[in-house]
């Protein structure tokens, strides 16, 4: 991966997520990697939209939602997914 490509956490956490229809999810809390590699495992959903609540996304133990990385699209000023690949 070149060094322009690569993204830094706190340059993901708080973006909104949303899908390429425009639904809006809520915003990235966190994410879940792998350490030994760095691989982006998942995106955890803070502040999920009333839409997120008729999908049956996958929780953390705290309950918290979690949209997998490999559903992410693209990344600038949104996170956007693709909502085909969540569920």
């Amino acid at each position: 991966m070149a060094e322009a490509d690569k993204q830094f956490s706190k340059k993901i956490v708080g973006k909104t997520v949303v899908s390429k229809a425009g639904k809006r999810f809520g915003e990235v809390g966190d994410v879940i990697f792998e350490t030994k590699s760095g691989e982006l495992i998942n995106l955890v959903l803070k502040s999920p939209t009333s839409y997120t609540g008729k999908l049956e996304l996958e929780k953390d133990k705290e309950g918290k939602l979690l949209i997998p990385f490999s559903a992410v699209i693209a990344m600038g000023d949104f996170m956007v997914i693709s909502e085909e690949d969540i569920l």
